[in-house]
């Protein structure tokens, strides 16, 4: 094994020792999870905004409409999907949420890439 091979696999094991564990590896509760997966879906929504951005600038105004609807009814199918209103309150399954938003992060990244490579496919959006 050469030593510049050896000495950067100690160098990443000896990171991956000395890593701080996160509250969020190992939840205490049910409170503690939800806190966490809140985190995830904070990151996640904010991927989506980038992404739909970036995707929105390479289009032309007709398929910038179309991104917007296709986007809108997204959001009223992960509503429906993931939330509820009964007697007791409104209720998210954050996990269902979190979920289907990553889903459309990569749905957009995918349109994106499309943009980049072969140009924008509207039929898609």
């Amino acid at each position: 094994m050469n030593m510049k091979l050896l000495a950067m696999s100690l160098c990443s094991l000896a990171g991956l020792a000395f890593a701080k564990e996160s509250a969020c590896d190992y939840p205490k509760n049910s409170f503690d999870g939800l806190y966490c997966l809140s985190k995830i879906y904070m990151q996640a929504d904010k991927d989506l905004n980038e992404v739909y951005g970036k995707l929105a600038k390479k289009l032309d105004p007709s398929d910038r409409k179309s991104l917007k609807s296709g986007q809108l009814q997204w959001i009223q199918e992960r509503n429906d999907n993931c939330s509820e209103l009964n007697v007791r309150g409104f209720f998210v399954d954050m996990d269902c949420a979190t979920s289907t938003t990553i889903s459309r992060v990569r749905f957009l990244e995918d349109r994106l890439r499309e943009c980049a490579s072969t140009g924008c496919q509207p039929s898609k959006l």
